[in-house]
């Protein structure tokens, strides 16, 4: 499946997509459904390095493997409600990380480095 399947297919479980308005109740649910899913998904690291000296198990990998599958499934409900394809939003994070990394610019601070 690409990225693009996944965000067709993912839409059948957005309850809240009557009105498509980034500026809409949906679009900032998604936001903070984002926000929570990937502070879900540090909280278990956070445990497994607080409390296994960093080892992460099978079971531990499974867990956090389904903490970022719903941050991606945010991700992809965000992207629709800004009419972008998942795809694009991939593509043009690594067009920028590559423009980062060709100047030397990887490490810092700033959006716009």
């Amino acid at each position: 499946m690409n990225l693009d399947e996944y965000q067709e297919q993912s839409k059948q479980y957005d309850t809240n997509q009557a009105n498509m308005d980034p500026t809409s109740i949906g679009f900032s649910e998604k936001v903070l459904g984002l926000v929570g899913e990937a502070g879900e998904t540090a909280d278990k690291v956070k445990k497994i390095l607080r409390d296994k000296n960093g080892v992460i198990s099978s079971e531990d990998k499974d867990e956090i493997v389904k903490e970022l599958g719903d941050v991606l499934w945010y991700v992809a409900g965000l992207s629709r409600y800004l009419e972008t394809p998942l795809s694009e939003v991939a593509k043009k994070n690594l067009d920028k990380l590559e423009s980062r990394r060709t100047r030397n610019k990887l490490h810092g601070a700033g959006d716009n480095r």
